[in-house]
């Protein structure tokens, strides 16, 4: 990213797999209005402190706030998980400015890991991370099941999806490894035999050498 390091990656992929909401959205909101693009996958598994029931009363007072006589017209209600950090994103860039406008193009979210970012590097924000920003004992949802809760369908789908993608990739690296350990039993009886040649070879010259520890 951007902060830092000083220079603009092409393309920022993050796993936003247990990071907290506003800090993840903040630190993002920052890195896309100093021009760097950014997709965030995993949406969906995004951690809020506070338990789930105190979250879905608080979603319930957001909906209950619309306009009278055309709520068509406002405020919108998301429910998709990947949407409500978009609009959380939103909320901290001024994005009704054409610097705003421009920053909030660079942001793509997305529920799982949608191609081509299945096969792309993707990264953590350690300033961001539940395990490190939320105090030991403290209650926390995700948001994921809070939006399942106010009206998102596709909760079990994803989560679904996601342990396909998660099971294949493990096969996979199964078969890697398997490769990788028959390619060293291979390489080990290929040493003993060379070995084995090299002392009929020398033959009697061990016997000299073994005094010095050859």
């Amino acid at each position: 990213m951007v902060s830092g390091s000083g220079i603009c990656a092409k393309r920022v992929v993050v796993d936003a797999r247990h990071h907290m909401l506003g800090r993840l959205a903040s630190i993002v909101a920052k890195e896309l209005l100093n021009g760097q693009k950014v997709v965030l996958v995993r949406c969906e598994e995004i951690c809020i402190s506070g338990g789930l029931v105190r979250q879905k009363m608080k979603y319930m007072r957001f909906l209950r706030k619309r306009m009278n006589t055309k709520p068509s017209h406002g405020p919108i209600h998301f429910r998709a998980p990947a949407k409500i950090f978009w609009r959380t994103v939103r909320g901290m860039i001024p994005h009704k400015t054409k610097r705003g406008e421009a920053a909030l193009a660079r942001l793509k979210v997305y529920e799982g890991i949608p191609p081509p970012y299945d096969k792309m590097k993707r990264m953590v924000v350690p300033d961001a991370l539940k395990v490190l920003r939320l105090q030991k004992g403290h209650k926390y949802c995700l948001l994921g099941r809070l939006s399942s809760e106010v009206g998102w369908n596709y909760y079990d789908t994803i989560r679904t999806s996601n342990m396909i993608q998660s099971h294949r990739a493990g096969k996979k690296r199964k078969e890697r490894a398997h490769l990788v350990y028959e390619r060293k039993k291979q390489l080990s009886k290929l040493r003993v035999k060379a070995e084995k040649v090299a002392d009929e070879k020398l033959g009697s010259q061990l016997d000299v050498l073994a005094p010095v520890k050859y």
